[in-house]
């Protein structure tokens, strides 16, 4: 990843390209607080050589230097759904991990990795039967 490799916001990249309207409504999402003003710590990286990018692939990029506890994907899955589900890739505890996530609640996951407040395995226990987290 070329951009922003040290920081404490999580990288959203962009993997597909095919649905402009889709990413700009990811973006909207992301940055709109949640009801009670939270905000997923974020850098958005609109590239194209990540286009296809996969979360296996993704690992193999990742700076040793990157300190955020996962890495987003906005993939065909998100474009596909008015839900948004990103892909969260786990990059701490179970290295690789992916939960997919409503791009409205992903502040939820984000904040609460990156404070180490809750763990992966709790999200993707409060997934929906589709297999997106929605909140709690």
């Amino acid at each position: 990843m070329h951009q922003r490799p040290c920081t404490l916001e999580a990288l959203v990249v962009r993997t597909d390209f095919s649905a402009n309207g889709a990413w700009d409504a990811v973006r909207v999402a992301l940055c709109s607080p949640s009801t009670d003003g939270f905000l997923a710590n974020v850098a958005l990286v609109d590239d194209r050589r990540y286009e296809g990018l996969t979360p296996e692939s993704a690992l193999d990029l990742i700076p040793a230097e990157y300190q955020h506890p996962l890495l987003v994907l906005a993939d065909p899955v998100t474009v596909a759904s008015t839900d948004l589900p990103l892909l969260v890739v786990d990059l701490r505890r179970e290295r690789g991990r992916c939960v997919r996530v409503a791009a409205a609640e992903l502040w939820s996951i984000e904040n609460n990795l990156l404070e180490a407040n809750m763990d992966c395995d709790e999200f993707v226990g409060a997934i929906d039967d589709d297999g997106v987290f929605r909140g709690f």
